[in-house]
């Protein structure tokens, strides 16, 4: 059997892993705090006819090897965190960072999980939660009758409302990062989880340490790049069908094979 068959149909699995990941960036390219994935592969183990360097005669060696590749993998998909564009949206909830760092909020089971997204909004009891009613983990509580229009979120994270003139702190936001935040899992919702691969979890004030600061009624939007996740799509289509080609090719191959048996 050609080993060709088996090499194009890994390419062929691999462009459609390619092309899943790209259908999932353009799908989520007006998500908030949304980050593209990029899918990484690495050739499969090669089949050695004869290695390079190895003795030929008495007094020389091979200059070069003899190789054949068995194809492709998917290594994995590696999360592109540079930042997306600000847009305001002029609702006093609404939080951007600008820079490294990430949301804490708190799940069912009272655990964490991190998000740019900051879309905030106030539950009945005039605590922050994100759009599915999780907690943010900064425990931020609007006093009653206190009007939205008057709250405030500084650039360093505090949060304060006006009373009869005078600000009056409420809370204070807090951002947190991770040393490899590419390691982070999805768990939808906007949200992520901390993983081994992310290291642990570092906590500060916007601002301090290299973290990032915040915005009041921004939101960060997707950093996905339509025109380049388009070439992508085209890019692996284009693969597939070379793939399936060389299929076909040897096809041929052994059809003519057997045609002359006969």
């Amino acid at each position: 059997m050609l080993r060709a068959f088996f090499s194009s149909a890994t390419g062929m699995r691999a462009q459609e892993v390619l092309i899943d990941v790209t259908a999932n960036n353009l799908a989520n390219v007006n998500t908030n705090g949304f980050k593209r994935h990029h899918v990484d592969f690495a050739d499969l183990l090669y089949a050695n006819g004869r290695q390079a360097g190895g003795q030929v005669t008495q007094d020389t060696t091979a200059p070069v090897g003899m190789q054949i590749g068995s194809g492709v993998r998917v290594v994995g998909t590696t999360k592109i965190f540079s930042p997306g564009n600000s847009q305001e949206t002029q609702n006093p909830t609404d939080v951007a960072i600008e820079g490294e760092g990430f949301f804490q909020v708190t799940l069912p089971d009272g655990s964490f999980a991190y998000t740019r997204d900051g879309a905030f909004r106030m539950d009945g009891q005039g605590q922050l939660v994100n759009g599915d009613g999780l907690l943010l983990a900064d425990a931020i509580t609007i006093p009653d009758q206190t009007a939205l229009q008057t709250l405030t979120i500084g650039q360093d994270g505090t949060v304060a409302v006006q009373d009869d003139g005078a600000a009056q702190q409420i809370g204070q936001i807090q951002l947190h990062r991770f040393r490899n935040p590419a390691g982070l899992e999805n768990i939808g919702g906007n949200l992520l989880i901390e993983t081994p691969a992310s290291g642990p979890v570092q906590s500060d004030i916007p601002g301090n340490e290299g973290f990032g600061v915040l915005r009041q009624s921004f939101l960060e939007i997707s950093n996905v790049e339509v025109v380049r996740e388009l070439v992508s799509l085209i890019s692996a289509q284009r693969a597939y069908e070379i793939n399936s080609r060389a299929i076909r090719a040897g096809d041929e191959m052994l059809s003519n094979t057997a045609q002359i048996v006969r």
